[in-house]
């Protein structure tokens, strides 16, 4: 599976309510230098339906990057019950996603 495929498939397991940085994708991936690579595949992501890329956020808790447009992925994760301030998702260490390896 190329890494694109693996960040999806990866992705399709945040839950809704949750939400995981690029960076942790990328370690859970088997390399944290990779986050950039991480965003640039969801980026390229057409199955927003299926895939949540909106799910997948900066480690210093901004909404980061949307194919759609930042305002458009804060407006989603909103609906998901994530409470966002200033552009900045509050409790972002109580919402984090663990991948189980």
């Amino acid at each position: 599976m190329d890494f694109k495929n693996r960040v999806f498939a990866l992705t399709i397991k945040i839950p809704r309510g949750k939400v995981v940085t690029y960076q942790l994708l990328a370690k859970a991936l088997g390399d944290p230098k990779k986050a950039r690579a991480v965003g640039n595949a969801l980026n390229k992501n057409i199955d927003t339906k299926n895939i949540p890329c909106h799910r997948v956020v900066r480690s210093d808790g901004q909404a980061g990057g949307y194919a759609f447009g930042n305002a458009e992925k804060i407006k989603k994760l909103k609906s998901e019950g994530l409470e966002i301030k200033n552009g900045v998702i509050s409790s972002l260490s109580a919402i984090l996603f663990k991948f189980k390896h």
